[in-house]
Formats: C-alpha cells, structure tokens, sequence
C-alpha cells in the first residue's frame, strides 16, 4: 500500500511498514511544517493513503469540502511506544474482512470505526 505519513507519525513505524513492503512517503523527512491543504492535496494527487494523529483532516474534508485522498487512518491515542502505530495498522491491513480505501477509519487501542469519504 502507498502512504503518506504525516509528521507526527514516528519514523521507526515508518520504517517498520517500509520493511514490510508497503511505499510510505514522509512528511517529516520530506516537507516538514507543510500545512494540511498541501498535503491532502498531496495525497490525492499521488493517490496515497494519509496516516496521522492529527484530526483535523476530517474537519478539512467533511466540513470544508476539500477533495479526499484515497484513505485517511487517523490514530487516536497517544503511542506508548514509536512502533505502535504501525504494529496496529498491519493488525487491521491483515484483516481480510477490514478495508480502508475510500474511507476514513479512527484507530483507538481498543476499536476501530470507519466512515466513508466524500467522493470527488
């Protein structure tokens, strides 16, 4: 899979989803301080699913009206440890039943709940 991650997402969990395959573009190591439009914009544009910690994507595009990506992952919890976000995101991509395209799915320790995106 092709992600983005935003900068707030630890770099050893991104590592840790580069070791395992999937294409992950870095805010952090890339375009640090680039603004949520640009990356939203980013995201559709190269068709890359965006992972964050930061909630205000859904405000952006339900609110808003900007265009959506081809996923969000929005993580809400505090990570105890920098590999937590991705160790929970490949617990729900081995999922065969879960899927996260076109949606915006809200990660919590202990749940998940998914909301589909606003066509384009």
């Amino acid at each position: 899979m092709n992600f983005l991650a935003n900068e707030n997402i630890p770099l050893y969990s991104i590592t840790l989803l580069r070791n395992v395959g999937h294409k992950v573009a870095s805010i952090l190591e890339e375009t640090p301080g680039a603004k949520d439009p640009i990356i939203l914009n980013r995201a559709t544009k190269e068709e890359l699913v965006i992972l964050t910690f930061d909630r205000d994507y859904g405000e952006l595009i339900y609110r808003h009206k900007f265009s959506a990506p081809t996923a969000i992952v929005y993580f809400r919890f505090d990570p105890k440890t920098p590999e937590e976000p991705a160790n929970i995101l490949l617990n729900v991509l081995k999922q065969k039943e879960i899927s996260i395209e076109g949606k915006f799915t809200v990660i919590e320790r202990n749940r998940m709940r998914q909301r589909l995106l606003p066509p384009n």
